[in-house]
């Protein structure tokens, strides 16, 4: 699995520590020289991480403080590069940073903070991973029963394909089985989007433990086979956090 971060920074030092660092680690990284810019990148795209230089680009203590307000990347691994003249490392966390690191930084003190971050980043790409999967999904409301189609699964919802549109504020029970096993879900749902296509997202509600456990260690096997390597990822990210 290759992971993708977004570093906003025109010192060419920090960037010359921080891009083998983060490839080592097998992380894209995309280097935006401009705080604008990159706010209108995190509208727009998906990160697993994103570094920002706060003190020394200018707006970019402003990038750290908008992220969790961002769509698709309020729940990224922040990372906060401080100069120790500006803003403290408590501030930093107060806006939303999860990791902090001052400059001057080593290449031994990046490694370890990204090795450290490393099982936050593969566990929040499971959380918003989708695998396609096609079954057949009973949805029960108000006495009626729909068959639909799913195309797709996470760990906290499923979109479907209907044949009739439900009406708004329905909460659904669904009702399926897991592809290729036979872990048998029933769920309670609510409609979290619908489309002109017959296409509608529910959001999960109310899983039993034991069946969300067990949706997620079946959605950590399709992603395994996906992106090879993401236990040995996680765990090398896991020992180097206990040492």
């Amino acid at each position: 699995m290759t992971l993708d971060s977004l570093l906003l920074s025109q010192d060419p030092e920090l960037v010359r520590v921080i891009r083998p660092t983060l490839e080592k680690l097998s992380i894209d990284v995309e280097i935006c020289h401009e705080a604008r810019a990159g706010a209108g990148i995190l509208i727009t795209d998906k990160f697993d991480a994103v570094i920002v230089d706060c003190d020394d680009l200018n707006g970019g203590l402003a990038v750290l403080q908008g992220l969790r307000s961002t769509p698709s990347n309020k729940n990224s691994v922040a990372f906060a590069i401080l100069n120790g003249k500006r803003t403290t490392t408590q501030e930093a966390f107060g806006m939303g940073a999860n990791f902090v690191l001052q400059k001057p930084i080593s290449l031994l003190n990046a490694s370890r903070c990204f090795h450290a971050a490393l099982n936050f980043m593969i566990k929040e790409r499971r959380r918003y991973f989708r695998q396609p999967a096609k079954m057949l999904v009973k949805v029960a409301y108000e006495g009626k029963t729909l068959n639909a189609t799913s195309t797709n699964i996470s760990e906290g919802g499923i979109a479907l394909m209907l044949r009739e549109a439900l009406p708004k504020g329905a909460a659904p029970h669904l009702k399926f089985s897991l592809p290729g096993t036979n872990i048998r879900m029933e769920v309670e749902a609510e409609v979290a989007w619908v489309d002109v296509k017959g296409r509608a997202g529910f959001r999960f509600h109310n899983v039993p433990k034991s069946s969300q456990e067990q949706l997620e260690q079946w959605l950590d096997k399709q992603m395994e086979q996906e992106f090879p390597g993401t236990k040995e990822r996680l765990t090398a990210g896991e020992s180097e956090t206990s040492h």
